[in-house]
């Protein structure tokens, strides 16, 4: 399907505004200006254009970069701008025009480009039926204020291929797509895709490199990769299996350095296809991945149901077993600190031992708590 933009080609790779560099590690709102002017202005300069920001990003302080960053140094004919609306602040109907002028305020521009319903699910979709959420959007389509309507999605295909059926006016999806979820049954990014693809409509790629993840992974699946290919980086492969799907309008990257920047400035400028041999290369790093030993939890999550601190063990097991694959401990912090924010830390744990007599697999889950706590709160 190809999509009318503003500007002739959107080159593929796009700036994802989630993750920039800080000033200070252990505060989100402090952006280092200075040093995202610096990645703007080469990104600018070789050739690309699309720039992704959302209202809850760094603290809220992303939208407020865009404008110091981007809109105001440079005219708006040379970037393409995408923005979302945050649906778990949504009460009533009144709340979209309110935080629409909101975030066209904070980030000095009379329009989106791309605008987005932020995080979409079958509970959200509920609400935004009942609120009017796709009303409004064809709203800011009507008037200009956004060029072109979608939404990003965490759900399952059949929920997603529900609302596509309701809302044909609807013109791109953000999926979250990467070569480890590609067959995941939990995140669905195949099926996703393929339904995305069915109705004729656009894609937008989101966790290309899952979060910084698949930059780092296991010794044993670097091997892989580097033993066919040493010159090129571990996330490259990531970026490259996104930039080779078909209907695919632009793969975002969250760049938190200026040398991740220039290694994806360099991969999306190449736009080098698979050969053969590098999918069965690649074919071999995900087995890799798989076969790292891990934690056999179902996420039947029983262990909840007697947990005195309503402790979500199931996500923190899933986490450790992520690091042990990728080996990205501040990228599984981040995510830690996230899910962990109103309470439920793995420290909290009583080691009651409730929980053990609940668990079908006969995890020892005080131990593993304790591991979490010692990696993911230090």
């Amino acid at each position: 399907m190809e999509i009318k933009c503003p500007v002739k080609d959107v080159p593929k790779l796009g700036f994802g505004l989630m993750r920039m560099p800080k000033l200070s590690p252990a505060d989100d709102k402090s952006v280092d200006i200075e040093m995202v002017k610096k990645m703007v202005d080469k990104f600018i300069s070789a050739g690309f254009c699309y720039f992704d920001t959302a209202f809850m990003y760094h603290g809220g302080e992303s939208e407020n970069v865009v404008k110091a960053a981007l809109t105001s140094r440079y005219p708006r004919d040379r970037y393409l701008l995408a923005d979302k609306m945050p649906l778990w602040e949504i009460e009533d109907s009144s709340f979209y025009e309110k935080t629409f002028q909101t975030q066209l305020d904070k980030c000095g521009v009379d329009y989106f480009d791309f605008y987005l319903l932020h995080s979409m699910n079958a509970e959200k979709y509920e609400m935004v039926q009942r609120t009017g959420g796709f009303d409004f959007l064809k709203s800011l389509k009507a008037d200009g204020r956004a060029k072109f309507i979608g939404f990003s999605f965490h759900d399952t295909a059949d929920v997603l291929d529900k609302i596509l059926t309701e809302h044909p006016e609807v013109e791109f999806v953000q999926l979250q797509i990467n070569y480890i979820d590609w067959e995941n049954e939990k995140v669905q990014s195949h099926k996703c895709y393929d339904v995305v693809r069915k109705h004729n409509k656009g894609v937008t790629i989101m966790e290309p490199v899952k979060g910084g993840s698949l930059a780092v992974t296991a010794p044993e699946t670097q091997k892989i990769f580097k033993d066919y290919d040493p010159d090129s980086s571990i996330a490259s492969w990531a970026l490259r299996f996104a930039l080779s799907l078909e209907g695919v309008i632009v793969v975002l990257s969250g760049m938190s350095a200026l040398d991740q920047l220039e290694d994806n400035l360099k991969t999306a400028s190449e736009r080098r296809p698979f050969s053969e041999e590098e999918k069965s290369v690649l074919e071999a790093a995900i087995k890799s991945l798989h076969a790292v030993p891990t934690i056999e939890c179902t996420a039947c999550k029983y262990c909840m149901t007697s947990c005195p601190q309503q402790i979500n063990t199931p996500d923190i097991i899933a986490l450790l077993n992520d690091y042990s694959r990728f080996q990205s401990l501040p990228n599984a912090k981040r995510t830690y600190g996230m899910r962990t924010a109103n309470g439920g830390k793995a420290s909290s744990c009583l080691s009651c031992g409730v929980c053990e007599d609940y668990c079908p697999q006969h995890i020892k889950i005080p131990k593993v708590l304790k591991k979490a706590a010692e990696l993911f709160e230090n």
